[in-house]
């Protein structure tokens, strides 16, 4: 891995913190982006209290000198404003684990006798560091054209209608609604059914998709399996609180059809090698191929509910319901800006890896010289190869 970032800090704790390493310096640091992202992270309908209380201002610590990133580590800082309601009072020990949370499986894990650690850290507060990160890397990827965006596709079994909508059209229209969702009527019926889940003292789920556009060919490998873009792509949305399942291009319909009909073919135009389609999601055997990526991924309902469910008190030994945790109604709205964060940074690393280089300016003719799917790009040799030919010279020989 080129770039990578290490996170720290609890839900309700003095700050999160993450640095950011690999960052190539030469890239302006746009700040009113930072706060942007940060900014529709935490909006959204269905989103809980917490996000009225905190601010998510980014404090930039280091690795960016008169608003340029110098190649060297960036850390980040994210206040918790919150912090202060907390900090040096006495709290109920929490020892009721709450079903589809991390309490029951943290405490098993680490040993906790309060199952509040396991929380403080599990929240999915800790995605406000994540933001930070994706909007670096968006940064980065648009000085090589590369746009990342997101927006919703179902809440519970509402869908909304994208078909006759180009990609560019539903990462254009989403930002229009506080769904986050292109189809505005969709929209309307989406945030009814948050409402009624509101009212029903419950949560609800739903999925959204992730594009990115301008990503050239060549990203990622096949050379090794955590090489692969794909599943490097698929583990970082996976690693989003609530996210339990992730297809590249529409897979799962895929699989209900032959393969004559699910492949993307090739044709020739002029001299370039096009496609008509786009069933592989931009990604054939764990590389770009040029095509939009498209990555659909579903989010389950939150497991903190008003309603209680049933569990067991650990400390009385006793079955008994959940005790409530301020948490969303519904998080999908707020999730895309994550996701599109997480799809960010794994295009960022892969870009990097691919094109080396310590800084952008350096990185800009190579972006151009790559090679294209085009014939002259692509020299073949019309003739017999002879591979894996034993070689008996001793001096080969080890």
């Amino acid at each position: 891995m080129t770039l990578r970032f290490l996170s720290a800090g609890e839900s309700h704790g003095p700050a999160l913190s993450v640095i950011l390493d690999g960052f190539p310096a030469g890239i302006r640091v746009d700040t009113a982006l930072i706060s942007s992202e940060m900014l529709r992270r935490q909006s959204g309908y269905g989103a809980g209290p917490r996000m009225k209380m905190e601010t998510d201002q980014v404090e930039i610590l280091s690795g960016v000198m008169s608003g340029v990133t110098t190649g060297a580590p960036i850390s980040l800082l994210i206040r918790n404003a919150n912090h202060e309601k907390w900090k040096g009072k006495g709290i109920p020990a929490f020892t009721t684990p709450r079903p589809g949370h991390a309490d029951l499986t943290g405490a098993v894990k680490y040993g906790y006798e309060d199952f509040r650690p396991a929380l403080e850290r599990a929240s999915a507060r800790e995605t406000a560091a994540r933001t930070a990160v994706g909007a670096f890397c968006k940064m980065f990827l648009a000085c090589f054209n590369i746009r990342v965006g997101g927006y919703v596709r179902s809440i519970g079994e509402i869908d909304a209608d994208l078909e006759k909508m180009s990609l560019v059209e539903r990462l254009d229209l989403a930002g229009r609604n506080d769904l986050n969702c292109p189809d505005d009527i969709a929209a309307g019926q989406m945030r009814e059914r948050i409402r009624q889940a509101m009212e029903n003292r419950d949560t609800v789920g739903g999925t959204f998709e992730v594009v990115a556009l301008g990503v050239p060919i060549g990203l990622g490998s096949y050379s090794q399996w955590d090489k692969r873009l794909d599943a490097r792509l698929g583990g970082a949305l996976l690693s989003i609180p609530a996210v339990k399942g992730v297809e590249i291009g529409p897979a799962f319909e895929n699989c209900r059809m032959p393969g004559t009909q699910v492949h993307d073919p090739i044709f020739l135009d002029g001299e370039s090698l096009v496609r008509r389609s786009n069933r592989a999601g931009g990604i054939e055997g764990g590389i770009s191929n040029g095509q939009p990526i498209l990555l659909h991924a579903a989010m389950k309902p939150i497991a903190s509910t008003l309603t209680p469910q049933p569990t067991v008190d650990l400390a009385s030994k006793q079955e008994i319901g959940t005790v409530y945790e301020r948490s969303d109604f519904c998080p999908v709205p707020r999730a895309v800006v994550v996701a599109e964060a997480m799809t960010a940074f794994v295009l960022a690393d892969a870009l990097l890896e691919k094109l080396g280089g310590d800084s952008v300016n350096e990185m800009k003719p190579r972006f151009d010289a790559l090679r294209k799917a085009r014939i002259q790009d692509l020299p073949m040799v019309n003739g017999d190869h002879l591979y894996w030919l034993e070689n008996n010279n001793s001096e080969n020989n080890v």
